[in-house]
């Protein structure tokens, strides 16, 4: 049975909004409630067109803006598939882990590495250690829905928590810290973009070249000590950064 039957879709023809614009929004909203759930397949478009009283056209082109926007695929023998919906994180000190379980996401982990080294130049300044010294950095693959959405890249001092490869696949860094006493208090962060390299398309399941979202973070405790340096890239077609901005006064 076609899932989009069952929503309370509507067209304003007397709205400026064009036609397929209203309708794409719509099917937007629907995934992001959870209304259209992963996987399903949407029907027939002349159906659908012929329900809304739109043209064919119409309907492929609210179609088609989700399929760029990655929320839709075409599958050649299977019809107009769901894939998932983008998730949209806000700007504030909190970690991917919680942010995805909270959008109904179903987070996973795999941990790639996770060693003790030195460390170098931007981590010992990032972290107040000295150079050389020595630093824990552990490598994540973080999935939603078993889709790679993010490699993750920390840094940490030395003999800040036990950082074991099985408890970090069960949950969030961030919970471990605050499991191990630590109060998170602030951050400093930065937020960029670039091109994916052929490794880290590979790695997310992007081609190379596709956008990427980057993020530089060093967190800090209560105290004002720092313990948490990252560098993480997101897929810029599954992930966004959102925040509010209030003139000033």
């Amino acid at each position: 049975m076609d899932p989009t039957v069952s929503l309370q879709l509507s067209v304003d023809r007397s709205s400026p909004v064009p036609l397929y614009f209203q309708l794409s929004q719509q099917l937007e909203a629907a995934i992001e409630h959870g209304a259209l759930t992963p996987g399903s397949l949407l029907g027939n478009e002349i159906e659908l067109a012929g329900r809304l009283g739109l043209s064919r056209p119409t309907v492929r082109q609210a179609i088609q803006s989700l399929v760029d926007k990655g929320l839709l695929v075409r599958r050649r023998g299977v019809g107009t598939q769901v894939v998932h919906s983008q998730v949209k994180r806000p700007l504030e000190l909190s970690s991917l882990y919680d942010d995805l379980e909270s959008a109904g996401q179903r987070p996973a982990t795999r941990v790639l590495v996770n060693t003790v080294e030195e460390a170098s130049t931007e981590v010992a300044a990032a972290l107040g250690v000295t150079e050389g010294s020595e630093v824990h950095r552990v490598e994540r693959l973080r999935l939603a829905h078993g889709e790679p959405m993010a490699y993750l890249c920390n840094f940490l001092p030395p003999d800040l928590l036990e950082l074991d490869s099985d408890r970090m696949e069960a949950t969030g860094l961030y919970r471990l810290m605050r499991t191990a006493g630590i109060t998170l208090h602030s951050a400093r962060q930065s937020v960029g973009a670039r091109a994916a390299t052929a490794e880290e398309g590979e790695r997310l399941g992007e081609p190379a070249g596709a956008p990427l979202l980057t993020m530089q973070r060093t967190t800090f405790d209560d105290t004002g000590r720092a313990v948490e340096f990252g560098t993480h890239i997101y897929r810029a077609s599954r992930y966004s950064f959102e925040f509010q901005l209030l003139v000033r006064p």
